[in-house]
């Protein structure tokens, strides 16, 4: 099994110096896709915290399981991220990660963003003060960047930058950040006391991952850590984010002139290219330096570049499949306007929380010969990259909501190298 830390002995082995090995703490860790991905990136989890009932369920499934490697069980820190003992992980950490609920500021949701009690920012950024590693990950919906709470994602960067400087009792956030502005620009902090903050929101499809998914990573290097930054420029160029190494012009070329249909078994077809995309698919096809977008039938193939997936066959209804867990057919998938699923020929719509995926119809795939039919679970944790001995607990709503959750396991490993790399920390160091 895997080893718990539990609130009431509050012991935690630690020990482990950050500055010598890419260790971290995980938080909001739902079915592990961000855990997952940092955990295949070489960092070792010290703690890893989650609230819920059958995401801790799935994760102790996981850790037992004997695909999960030799390396170190992460330990689990169930409960409330606000009731955890962060204070023994000080100066433990070369990393905290973790994707704040997105409820709050989802295009789905009810939009109440710091007023939702589901807004946890101010437990992560408490979490990094009285941890103080060297670098955060924060991960969230792009919803985050509307007009309308761009200024409490301004809050939230600032706060993350000064995370020592907490509000006072009563204190609104807009008081607190003009005090926060304030400190940051007195010029007077030691560098260990600061964070520099870069955010950007990226696309999924463009790291091989076969799906559009439009997601917010805000990235934290400690003053006395960070390497060429540039402080001056804009969100999304102060640190050197991991380029893309996937494009939707490489897929329209390999459509066009390449192997993408052959590769697959099917006849060609016609593509509908616009005509302002012709000389960057001509380009992309005579420069060849970029990769095609993985699509959903590449996903479904196993066709995910050097990742070790097999062919999954079309599930049985009611039947789990005898290739891949959570390979369940459903019956009832319907279409209809705004409800038009998934082309197999393309990046998968954002698969999301709920087990219809509505209001896109984004669990839904039109197959060929005219048909469509629900995805599996299976299938939507192969769209987010998870890999098949990954299994999911409880009923099918409650494995939906977990995939859907999470981040792709694919783009959070690239992000943990990419930041290992500016930490110049290794596995095993």
């Amino acid at each position: 099994m895997a080893a718990t830390v539990t609130n009431e002995d509050r012991a935690v082995p630690l020990g482990v110096s950050a500055s010598a090995t890419a260790t971290s703490i995980e938080l909001f860790t739902g079915g592990g896709g961000m855990a997952l991905g940092l955990h295949q990136a070489g960092f070792e989890h010290l703690a890893v915290n989650e609230i819920d009932r059958r995401s801790l369920e799935t994760l102790s499934a996981n850790l037992a399981a004997a695909d999960f490697g030799e390396g170190q069980p992460w330990p689990l820190l169930p409960g409330d991220v606000r009731e955890q003992p962060w204070k023994a992980f000080a100066d433990q950490v070369a990393l905290c990660a973790g994707g704040a609920p997105c409820q709050p500021f989802s295009l789905g949701g009810v939009h109440r963003g710091n007023e939702d009690h589901r807004n946890l920012w101010p437990a992560f950024i408490e979490v990094v003060r009285q941890t103080r590693p060297r670098a955060v990950l924060g991960e969230n919906v792009r919803g985050l960047t509307r007009p309308a709470f761009l200024p409490y994602l301004d809050y939230v960067c600032d706060w993350l930058g000064l995370p020592h400087l907490s509000p006072a009792a009563n204190e609104a956030w807009p008081d607190h950040h003009r005090r926060l502005k304030r400190q940051r620009g007195s010029g007077d902090l030691p560098a260990e006391d600061r964070y520099l903050v870069d955010r950007k929101v990226v696309c999924a499809a463009d790291y091989g991952v076969p799906q559009l998914r439009y997601r917010l990573f805000i990235v934290a290097i400690r003053a006395d850590e960070a390497r060429d930054w540039q402080s001056d420029a804009p969100f999304g160029e102060k640190w050197t984010w991991p380029s893309p190494t996937h494009s939707r012009d490489a897929l329209l070329a390999d459509k066009l002139f390449g192997d993408y249909w052959s590769s697959h078994g099917i006849a060609r077809r016609a593509v509908d290219l616009p005509r302002s995309r012709e000389a960057a698919v001509q380009i992309a096809w005579e420069q060849n330096r970029i990769r095609p977008w993985r699509t959903l039938r590449d996903a479904l193939r196993g066709r995910l570049d050097d990742e070790d997936f097999v062919d999954l066959p079309e599930p049985d209804i009611g039947a789990e499949s005898a290739v891949a867990s959570n390979h369940v057919g459903i019956p009832g998938a319907r279409l209809y306007k705004g409800h038009s699923g998934n082309a197999l020929d393309w990046p998968a719509k954002t698969i999301k929380a709920g087990v219809h995926g509505v209001p896109g119809g984004e669990h839904v795939i039109c197959l060929d010969g005219g048909g469509h039919r629900y995805m599996t679970v299976r299938e939507c944790a192969r769209v987010q990259t998870f890999p098949d001995w990954w299994t999911f607990e409880g009923p099918r709503s409650e494995a939906s909501r977990q995939i859907g959750n999470a981040v792709p396991v694919r783009l959070a490993r690239i992000m943990g190298e990419t930041i290992a790399d500016t930490l110049k920390v290794k596995p095993d160091a």
